[in-house]
């Protein structure tokens, strides 16, 4: 099918979420370690395209994605998997002759590797790629978790994931463990709700996400643990305390899940708390963990969402003083049960909502980082002169640094585009 394509190479396109993309890069992993070679899309001769169901508009991209891989010269092999895969096999294999729909992504490697004549046997030593992921990014994650139980009304990716489950413990360090060897110095634990994590060790013993935790900074030497999103009934006293003991060693960061501050729409939305929860969870983590800094999800424009109920999730929002808030406006989602709701909200009134709700996530992103001036703290080089830190602040450096180094540093001023600068310790 693909002899007009030579060589080795493979592109890989993701869709989607954090999850996907800690997916596409243990797929690349897998495709080097086989002899294969991670280009852009012109030169390859296989396409992996990582799919994504979240929203409608993600499902269009999705399309979009497959058919402009497949129109390609030399008719690449087009492999599409992920979530639009799992619900929508036959259209997506209809979107061209050299597309193929593979359900099981851990196949997906495996799929091109025949396609392009490789049993592993051809790998040089040494042929992994040197950076922490093979697609060049900093701060790999770790997927230790996938699925969700949660039927919130507006999702369908738990009908493309399937219910919760857990990766093994020890697979989980050896991830880790492999991650460092490649020259990461922080990780990030992530998973489609990463609260659930529950699994047994090899000894019968079963971990939740703090007894995981600990075990991993027990048995690694990372030099921090980052945990992705996470739900508010899982900020627990014992998760907050771990991450205080530990020090610099997991940042002070956690991504909670808001979607509303109204309890109204979350009621609509069928999720598993209120904003009291919500505010109770955060009061637990800002108290054991000086200096947290809080990141969240927002939908605005959800059906009946009145101007009153936009109002009390936006004050909500204020109140919580978000560090690094994602703005969403709600897109119909066909299959779910909000796609057929009373009282969907009109285009013009959703983007208004939403451009005064990331005016104050900008605001309040450069407030937050401003109480960090003068503070200490450690910071991922992710390009040469620029990093993160532990509370997910962007920091500009010295040049010089080292990208993939993770280094001390006093936060020593703020720029107006919330840019921390630092000087090294």
């Amino acid at each position: 099918m693909s002899e007009a394509v030579p060589g080795r190479a493979v592109a890989l396109v993701n869709l989607g979420c954090r999850v996907n993309r800690v997916e596409l890069d243990f797929m690349a992993s897998e495709l080097e370690r086989a002899g294969a070679e991670v280009t852009g899309e012109r030169e390859a001769r296989v396409i992996v395209v990582n799919t994504c169901a979240v929203t409608a508009e993600a499902e269009a991209k999705t399309r979009k994605a497959v058919r402009h891989a497949a129109a390609l010269p030399g008719s690449p092999l087009v492999i599409a998997t992920g979530c639009v895969a799992s619900l929508f096999a036959d259209e997506l294999a209809s979107l061209g002759p050299n597309v193929t729909v593979e359900r099981d992504k851990s196949a997906v490697a495996r799929t091109a590797l025949r396609e392009l004549g490789l049993d592993g046997s051809d790998a040089a030593p040494g042929a992994c790629s040197l950076t922490p992921t093979p697609t060049g990014r900093t701060r790999p994650g770790i997927k230790i978790q996938d699925g969700c139980d949660n039927r919130c009304t507006y999702c369908i990716v738990w009908r493309a994931r399937g219910s919760s489950r857990s990766v093994a413990p020890d697979e989980v360090i050896s991830s880790v463990r492999a991650a460092l060897g490649r020259g990461a110095r922080e990780v990030v634990l992530t998973g489609i709700n990463l609260g659930r994590y529950r699994a047994k060790d090899d000894s019968g013993r079963e971990l939740d996400l703090v007894g995981l935790l600990d075990r991993v900074l027990e048995r690694t030497d990372v030099g921090r643990v980052r945990l992705s999103s996470i739900e508010p009934p899982d900020v627990t006293p014992e998760l907050c305390a771990l991450m205080a003991s530990a020090g610099k060693r997991v940042a002070p960061f956690l991504h909670v899940c808001l979607q509303s501050g109204c309890d109204d729409t979350l009621r609509r939305m069928a999720r598993v708390y209120r904003s009291d929860d919500y505010r109770r969870a955060v009061a637990v983590a800002r108290e054991a963990v000086p200096g947290l800094a809080l990141g969240t999800d927002l939908i605005v424009g959800f059906p009946g969402e009145t101007d009153d109920e936009f109002e009390r999730s936006l004050a909500f929002c204020e109140e919580m003083r978000f560090a690094k808030m994602h703005v969403f406006r709600y897109s119909r989602r066909p299959g779910t049960p909000a796609a057929t709701m009373p009282g969907q909200v009109g285009p013009a009134v959703s983007a208004a909502r939403s451009a005064r709700a990331r005016e104050l996530g900008k605001r309040m992103r450069h407030e937050e980082a401003a109480r960090h001036v003068g503070a200490r703290d450690l910071v991922v080089v992710q390009a040469h002169g620029s990093g993160v830190t532990g509370g997910l602040f962007d920091v500009s450096l010295d040049p010089s640094v080292p990208v993939d180094s993770l280094v001390p540093v006093r936060l020593t001023g703020l720029r107006d585009d919330a840019t921390l600068t630092a000087e090294l310790l």
